[in-house]
């Protein structure tokens, strides 16, 4: 597709200079052999194949496994940058775990009329066996991605909040992993801050979560729904690095009240559960009654306060997309605040006038299901065919509730490396963000997706997009 208008290069000045982050690394880069650099780039790749750091792509006639493309050219920001969007990203979250405790508590937010109570009461996200819960330390979120793009130099918005089950941290850890094998003389010369303390804080954040009856050091298990779900080797690389127990349902089971797995010694209670298995799937006997990935009756020992389910079951609703359209509210009415990082302009199909706004500009604009994910069911308007477009209308004019709309930003642009030396490409940023009763923990940088394609906007890996190391500079 085109480029829609002139987007800002977070490495280039548009006199071709250098911005102030890059400085260091442009001259290291100007010193390179491209034929070394090829080199490191396919050792990246087997590395990554030994390794085993694959997904699998659904919706095709059978799951494939692949490799995640990985770019050796860094994602690099300045501490002053940095700073700025922590600030951001720490108010927003503060904002979505009051959000969640008060619509499944007090709903003080719908009685103020600032949110529309049809869009919680009638959104499947919303869990009526919330009501009334309040997860130990009052943390909702234990483990967020909040993704973030980039139109200027000061300019960041959030594109959408992850506050289900968000992946990728494996792939920050394993990106920074292999910069510094392979080029370890770049992080003598540049001051990069380190990620690789993300397994210990989350062990540590966790921990902090355990229920109050729990007795000595807590026992944490990450709950996987097994090896063909398509982020299996983030959940047994987190497990590993935490050194902590990866289980399945069937490992787990009710026992005096408590949620037990099964050792070589027999049953030891769990006291924290950090699960990559969705709502539906979590308890047969309250959920999906033909789920066989979670446990039956672990609901009933949540709402007793005697396991800590990390992230708390309902947090889906905070990810749907017509909820982010409020989030500028939502942030003002928690903390008293405007919001300091951004929302990208939505259109809530559900409103006819919006409807009908989108429906007439649908070649210029980005259109997104409420509750999608993954970069599925959606049309990016500029990219897509004439046959494209009307095929979307009648979705749109079927079920309008399902969608809303967001105009094409013009998302900054980091160079990778291709045959001819670097070249731009648009990128995102996911950083993660560590909950607990004793504070918020960002990770410095976070998980850059590039869209590897010339001037394609879409940097999901499930449709081909590849990621980056980030560094956040020490100074």
């Amino acid at each position: 597709m085109k480029e829609a208008q002139v987007h800002f290069d977070e490495m280039t000045t548009q006199d071709g200079g250098v911005r102030s982050p890059y400085n260091q690394y442009e001259k290291w880069f100007a010193t390179q052999d491209a034929t070394r650099l090829s080199k490191k780039s396919r050792e990246a790749e087997a590395f990554f194949r030994r390794t085993g750091i694959t997904f699998n792509v659904y919706g095709q006639a059978a799951a494939q496994e692949r490799l995640i493309p990985f770019d050796l050219v860094p994602r690099i920001l300045s501490n002053r940058e940095w700073t700025k969007l922590s600030r951001g990203i720490e108010q927003r979250v503060r904002a979505i775990n009051a959000f969640l405790h008060d619509i499944y508590n007090r709903q003080e937010i719908l009685r103020a009329g600032r949110v529309p109570v049809e869009l919680i009461a009638q959104n499947e996200a919303f869990l009526p066996q919330m009501i009334g819960v309040t997860p130990p330390g009052h943390v909702y979120t234990h483990i967020v991605g909040t993704d973030i793009v980039r139109t200027g130099e000061g300019d960041f918005f959030v594109l959408e909040d992850n506050a289900r089950t968000p992946s990728g941290v494996s792939y920050m850890l394993e990106n920074r992993e292999t910069m510094l094998q392979m080029f370890p003389e770049l992080f003598s010369k540049i001051k990069v801050k380190p990620v690789s303390d993300y397994p210990k804080n989350l062990r540590k954040s966790l921990a902090a979560c355990a229920p109050r009856n729990c007795k000595g050091k807590p026992t944490v298990a990450v709950l996987t729904p097994g090896i063909h779900n398509s982020a299996y080797f983030e959940h047994s690389f987190l497990a590993d690095q935490m050194g902590a127990e990866l289980v399945e349902g069937h490992d787990l089971r009710v026992i005096d009240g408590c949620i037990a797995m099964r050792t070589t010694r027999g049953y030891k209670t769990i006291d924290v559960l950090y699960r990559r298995v969705d709502d539906d799937y979590l308890d047969p006997l309250n959920f999906r009654p033909d789920s066989m990935l979670g446990v039956p009756g672990i609901m009933d020992v949540y709402r007793a306060g005697n396991i800590t389910i990390a992230n708390a079951p309902g947090t889906g609703i905070a990810d749907d997309k017509a909820i982010y359209s409020y989030m500028p509210d939502i942030v003002e009415f928690y903390t008293g605040e405007k919001a300091l990082l951004k929302n990208v302009e939505t259109y809530r199909c559900s409103e006819p006038d919006s409807l009908a706004y989108v429906l007439d500009n649908l070649a210029d604009l980005v259109v997104k299901e409420v509750h999608g994910s993954g970069g599925y069911g959606m049309l990016v308007g500029p990219a897509a065919s004439k046959k494209e477009l009307a095929a979307f209308a009648a979705k749109l004019r079927a079920k309008p509730d399902n969608y809303i709309a967001q105009p094409t930003l013009s998302l900054s642009t980091v160079p990778i490396f291709v045959k001819k030396g670097l070249a731009p490409r648009h990128v995102d940023l996911r950083p993660f963000v560590l909950v607990s009763p004793q504070g918020i923990n960002i990770t410095p940088g976070g998980l850059t997706r590039v869209a590897l394609k010339a001037g394609s906007l879409v940097v999901n890996s499930s449709q081909g997009g590849g990621t980056k190391d980030t560094w956040v500079l020490e100074d």
